[in-house]
């Protein structure tokens, strides 16, 4: 058995996670860890997934391309020789939402503030929703030393920023 990382682009059209993940299934690839997301009018597709015996990651990849919904994509897969299993690091102990005006340099200041407190981004997601005047990034985050004070500077942050901040705990 072999894991590979399967990486998709294309553009966005219903059904096209159930396309993607019927034809894997159908090989007999086992997904792991898989994100979906929209970007602007295209779509990005990642997976971990373990292959059978007897498949590489040329065969999967013309697979992949063989697919009518898939006929202008870019498609990548190779060898992942990472371990697939995440680590403490990987535990979300926190969801931290922003939002408000798009401001330049929004995301990479957040970043900044979880980086000087050690905090892991497990999940990143920034959207702008023009059509309401709003840019929503949202962060889950795994924090094992000084957590207050972290989602503190956070919110001060967005604050500073005239931006509203909602924290949960996971």
């Amino acid at each position: 058995m072999s894991t590979v990382l399967i990486s998709i682009f294309c553009p966005d059209r219903t059904g096209l996670i159930a396309a993607i993940t019927g034809r894997l299934f159908d090989l007999g690839a086992n997904l792991g860890d898989t994100s979906f997301a929209m970007l602007g009018a295209g779509a990005e597709f990642t997976s971990i997934c373990e292959l059978p015996a007897g498949f590489d990651a040329l065969e999967i990849e013309g697979a992949l391309e063989a697919m009518p919904e898939l006929a202008s994509a870019q498609i990548s897969v190779r060898s992942f020789d990472l371990d697939s299993a995440h680590g403490p690091a990987g535990r979300i102990t926190h969801r931290v939402v922003v939002s408000g005006g798009d401001r330049p340099g929004l995301v990479a200041r957040l970043s900044e503030v979880f980086g000087e407190f050690k905090a892991n981004i497990v999940r990143m997601d920034a959207q702008r929703l023009p059509e309401q005047g709003l840019y929503i990034t949202r962060f889950a985050v795994s924090l094992t030393e000084r957590a207050d004070a972290c989602l503190a500077t956070v919110a001060n942050t967005a604050g500073e920023l005239h931006l509203t901040c909602h924290i949960e705990t996971a």
